[in-house]
């Protein structure tokens, strides 16, 4: 039962710690595979997937992928949204 409340803890955390983005949204409205955005971006699927799972990235991370869906970096808030620096 410990465990059980321990888990459910970590679980909470992870979940806090969960980005919302529209990098899965806009990839598939252009078509494009998850393969080819990260061969676009120099990163791995596996980092793309994390992305569009909510995992939290690296600014640069952010950066590539805005340029490599033909993006401006303007655009960043409609990819991520607006940066939370308020916790």
């Amino acid at each position: 039962m410990e465990k059980e409340k321990k888990s459910g803890k970590d679980e909470k955390k992870v979940q806090k710690r969960l980005v919302k983005n529209n990098v899965r949204k806009i990839r598939e409205s252009q078509l494009m595979s998850k393969a080819e955005l990260a061969r676009r971006a120099g990163l791995s699927v596996l980092t793309i997937d994390r992305v569009e799972k909510g995992m939290p990235c690296r600014m640069d991370t952010k950066r590539k992928i805005i340029l490599a869906l033909g993006l401006k970096l303007s655009d960043k808030d409609k990819v991520f949204g607006p940066d939370d620096d308020e916790e």
